[in-house]
This record gives C-alpha cells, structure tokens and sequence, in this order.
C-alpha cells in the first residue's frame, strides 16, 4: 500500500496557541491566503471541531481541495468524506500529499508522520483555549523563514517557517 505524503499547517501563536472558542484568536488576512495558496488542490484532513468552525465561516467545505474530516462518532457531512480513524484515512488517500489542517488533537497524533511543517509563527500572546504541539528542534529542521510586520490588514508580526523532519 502507497503511504500519503503528510504535511501540517498551522498558524500558532506564544505559547503554541492555535484556538480560542473554535476559532483564530488573530486577524491575519495574510496568513489565510498564504493557507489558501499552499493547500490549493490537495487534500486536507482535518478533525470535526475544526471542520464545524469553517462551515461557520464560509459556509460549505474547503474548495478546490479533496476534504476529508476525522471524527469518532460517524457522522456523515455534506460534500466531504469522513473517516474514524487515522488509518483509515491513510487507506483512502493512497500515495496522496495530505496537509493536516488541525485542530490541536489530529495535529498532536499527526505529527510524528508528517514530512513538512508550515507554520506561521504569530506574535500573539493572549489568550487560547487549543495548542500545537510542541516542535522539537532536534528532530526538526527549519528550512525557511519569512518575516513579516504588522500593517493595516494583519493585526500582528508573524513568520512563515517551513520545518522538515530528521529522519
């Protein structure tokens, strides 16, 4: 069987905050459109919190993107697959690049497979309630880094950071 290629993509504050309430704690514009251009027709695979808050958002699933959503109770949504289990996953997407799109649960069992992490580091100190994982820098290695200040649309400094992992 062909494995997927694994990529996580997070935007995450000071202490690893990605969430408050099922949402952003941030407005970064920026951010979403750097999202939106990275994961543009791939697969996304993402837990039912984080699926629920997009559809609160923008009112229908990821386009231009296959969207799988994780979840343990079975459900079924309109127009994305669901699965119940990580496997399973891994067996409908074949030899497919996946980006894991949160939220802090699917990220924690995500990331000891993933390749690539893209990561927007945003400097953000307030509160959260959702947390990434903690990177380890020695097992991963920074291989891009784009800072950026805060205008009048990005409400905070963030960097886009691109870590591989050490095999």
């Amino acid at each position: 069987m062909n494995k997927p290629t694994i990529n996580i993509i997070a935007a995450v504050g000071k202490n690893n905050v990605i969430g408050l309430k099922n949402a952003l704690p941030w407005n970064l514009p920026a951010d979403l459109k750097y999202f939106a251009q990275t994961t543009k027709g791939k697969t996304v695979l993402m837990g039912e919190n984080t699926f629920i808050s997009i559809l609160e958002k923008i009112g229908k699933p990821l386009s231009g993107r296959r969207n799988i959503v994780l979840t343990d109770k079975n459900k079924k949504f309109p127009d994305v697959e669901t699965v119940n289990s990580l496997e399973a996953a891994m067996k409908i997407t074949g030899d497919e690049e996946i980006f894991v799109i949160g939220g802090a649960s699917v990220y924690r069992q995500m990331l000891p497979l993933a390749e690539k992490l893209y990561i927007t580091e945003v400097n953000y100190d307030g509160a959260g309630d959702a947390f990434f994982p903690t990177i380890d820098q020695n097992q991963w290695l920074l291989e891009k880094a784009e800072p950026h200040t805060k205008d009048n649309k990005n409400d905070y400094d963030y960097n886009f950071k691109i870590y591989r992992q050490l095999k």
